[in-house]
């Protein structure tokens, strides 16, 4: 297949050399024109994803033209926030006959869209069967050292859903179908929001028993919002829910979490992010998530909390309290 990879950050890097170890013909765009010669170059992503050396077969490129033009297939592995700005740029002649894959992680501002649904915002042309996703408990930093690995491909197609399957599937990276396109998103955006929860219990010094409180409550708000968009619930218990929600919770890998924990320790928002180079697509998603959950009238009381610290300065202890002192629940539904 010829496939190209949209955003060479860790995960789009790491995607285009499984994809190319799976023997396809394999594009890497990178929106930095100064950043695609340096790729070029050195034939490793110094910045996101040191020591990965990426073939020469790879055709590395600053032109979203060539990248998306006449493309079996095309991976979206752009931050949430800025996909629209990229997609806006392509041409729908150029991805008429694409199956598209969305690979992030995020709910868009504003709009509220899952990356999926922007697609089709975009270039309304663009049928269901043409539109998938690939999420998962899937850090690059394992998955580019041949981890083994799995993840689940959705479309709203099953044929779709099965070619991405095919695609991507290796002797170290397992892939599952589905069909809920719409569960596999929100579990793969909402779960980081869950997880700089996680990591502000981490920062804050509290300890496992928490932690795992975070966690499994956290599941029961994804489900609860999820099933209010119409997914189906068994998704949320899943690789794309539970599944990616305990490693971004618990890995020293964890962009999200490790934003929590360092604003557990005290720090701001904007003194942790200013010290990144990823992004850590919670953050955004949080202020998403909320406005969601208040849109659907669904009860999300961490998710509201984590929002409240990030963007009212809002006390992690205080925060953490009042969620303890809730009104009295019982957990059988969710």
């Amino acid at each position: 297949m010829k496939i190209s990879v949209l955003g060479a950050g860790g995960w789009g890097t790491t995607l285009a050399v499984l994809l190319h170890f799976n023997g396809h013909n394999v594009t890497l765009w990178e929106y930095k024109r100064s950043y695609a010669k340096e790729l070029l170059k050195k034939r490793e992503n110094t910045q996101y994803l040191p020591g990965l050396k990426i073939p020469n077969e790879i055709l590395i490129t600053h032109d979203l033209d060539e990248a998306s033009d006449d493309k079996n297939l095309i991976v979206m592995a752009v931050p949430s926030q800025f996909l629209r700005s990229v997609v806006d740029k392509i041409k729908y002649s150029d991805i008429k006959n694409s199956i598209l894959v969305s690979v992030s992680k995020g709910i868009e501002n504003k709009s509220l869209l899952t990356m999926s649904l922007m697609l089709k915002d975009i270039h309304p042309l663009i049928d269901d069967s043409q539109i998938g996703v690939l999420s998962g408990p899937s850090h690059a930093e394992e998955v580019s050292k041949r981890i083994p690995t799995a993840v689940v491909a959705a479309s709203r197609d099953h044929d779709t859903a099965t070619s991405i399957q095919a695609a991507f599937m290796t002797s170290y990276f397992r892939v599952y179908s589905s069909t809920d396109i719409i569960g596999v998103e929100l579990g793969g955006a909402f779960k980081n929001v869950i997880a700089i929860g996680a990591g502000i219990i981490d920062g804050a010094g509290f300890g496992d028993n928490t932690k795992a409180a975070i966690m499994t409550r956290g599941v029961a708000e994804i489900s609860r919002l999820g099933l209010a968009l119409g997914a189906q619930p068994e998704t949320f218990a899943g690789l794309s829910g539970m599944g990616d929600l305990i490693v971004t919770c618990m890995s020293r890998h964890s962009r999200n979490r490790y934003v929590g924990e360092q604003i557990g320790k005290g720090k701001t928002l904007k003194q942790v992010l200013k010290s990144m180079d990823m992004v850590a697509e919670g953050v955004e998603t949080s202020r998403s998530a909320s406005q969601l959950a208040k849109k659907y009238e669904v009860e999300t009381p961490i998710t509201n909390e984590v929002y409240k610290i990030l963007f009212e300065d809002k006390d992690p202890i205080k925060a953490t309290t009042d969620l303890m002192t809730r009104d009295m629940k019982t957990e059988g539904n969710i």
